[in-house]
């Protein structure tokens, strides 16, 4: 075994701790505790609430620092606690390790290397997901896990369900979280990724023991139940809120609208045909009266029709909140044409009284109109994009030869 605390000073100097949550992991903690102390002092257990012989075993070790209490909480609150304990005691990142015996110590320095108050990053140990005594339902989870941190982030990596961790806890001051159990740990790189926290990965080792040795406190249909609400509620508000707010911000950027004109609508690859189909049909979309889902159903026509996604999201944001009264306004004009009572202004009639029969009237003008202004807007936006194409297309092509 290597000197105690040979990375001891390094560690220090960045103000890097190694937090190891724990729940009657008694059988296998003394050993985490030694292979991390050969690398260094700079360690915090985090108790939740065991009922075995931890805190005997913790006993042995006086150099590290204990955060004990009762009961049992959950995963994500002893994370959320040592991150808040970790703070209070002076470190700005917080290498997180699993007490069961799993992550390999040596893949500390690993962590410790990038650990860079510069560039502010949550780094997540990546496993090889195909080695030996890896349990199926693990290669499932992740890769169900991995699809939605894609779909809620925009981000695509290889492992989303790795505890072993670095996080810049400096960097995530003031953050407050919801979750309490292992759902936390997808919580936490979902929000972090929103608030701008770059999200990375790094290759670790892995121990899987044998199926009759390990000791697992993961409940299958109580946290994967757990798991998916969470991921409906992040997924609502990535397609209502994150991602509408991330395109807008960048459209209206510095180079956003010259990149949209060069390497999206002039660039070669696709017919002229293709991106104005791609654009009208974003319009469509953006108008069409399913507001808050405009996004996630354009990506899918999009995906099954062939066409330019990144056209389609970007005019699908027609409907931004400075456009939705003007939009608003058109389709109840538009609606009047189906309807034998126009009710477009009859929420600010002083004084009368509205019928449910009121209600539908000017919901049925409404939906009509939305849906009439929106294959309007479309068309005429595919038309105008094909125009266009077809002049700017070729005047770049002859400059080119």
């Amino acid at each position: 075994m290597e000197q105690q605390g040979t990375y001891d000073a390094q560690f220090g100097e960045r103000k890097v701790c190694v937090l190891i949550p724990t729940y009657n992991n008694a059988g296998t903690l003394g050993a985490v505790l030694e292979q991390v102390l050969a690398y260094t002092r700079h360690v915090i257990v985090v108790n939740d609430g065991a009922t075995d012989d931890t805190m005997a075993v913790l006993e042995r070790f006086p150099q590290i620092n204990v955060l004990a209490y009762q009961p049992n909480r959950g995963k994500g609150i002893a994370l959320r606690r040592g991150f808040r304990y970790a703070l209070e005691q002076g470190y700005d990142f917080a290498i997180t390790m699993d007490a069961d015996g799993q992550h390999y110590a040596s893949d500390l320095l690993t962590f410790l290397d990038k650990a860079d108050k510069s560039d502010p990053a949550i780094l997540i140990g990546a496993r090889n997901l195909h080695q030996e005594n890896m349990p199926g339902k693990n290669t499932f989870a992740n890769k169900f896990s991995n699809f939605w941190f894609y779909v809620e982030t925009g981000l695509k990596g290889p492992d989303t369900q790795s505890g072993y961790r670095l996080y810049p806890l400096f960097a995530m001051k003031g953050m407050r979280f919801a979750c309490t159990k292992y759902e936390f740990e997808i919580e936490v790189l979902v929000r972090c990724s929103w608030k701008g926290i770059r999200i990375g990965w790094v290759p670790v080792g892995v121990y899987y023991p044998p199926a009759e040795e390990r000791v697992s406190h993961f409940r299958p249909f109580r946290d994967f139940s757990r798991i998916s609400v969470l991921n409906t509620v992040l997924v609502t508000i990535a397609f209502l809120y994150i991602h509408p707010r991330n395109l807008l911000r960048f459209i209206f950027s510095k180079d956003g609208l010259r990149y949209i004109w060069r390497e999206q609508l002039l660039a070669a690859g696709e017919s002229n045909g293709t991106k104005a189909a791609s654009v009208g049909f974003g319009v469509f979309m953006g108008i069409f009266p399913v507001w808050g889902f405009q996004m996630l159903i354009a990506v899918v026509i999009a995906q099954l029709l062939k066409l330019n996604k990144a056209l389609v999201l970007i005019a699908s944001n027609i409907s931004i909140p400075p456009m939705i009264p003007f939009i608003l306004l058109g389709s109840m004009q538009m609606g009047r044409f189906f309807v034998k009572e126009d009710t477009t202004w009859w929420l600010f009639k002083i004084g009368s009284n509205i019928s449910f029969d009121d209600v539908k009237q000017n919901l049925f003008q409404y939906i009509t109109g939305s849906i009439t202004l929106a294959v309007a807007a479309g068309l005429v936006a595919g038309l105008v994009t094909w125009l266009a194409l077809s002049v700017f297309r070729r005047k770049r092509a002859a400059a080119q030869t």
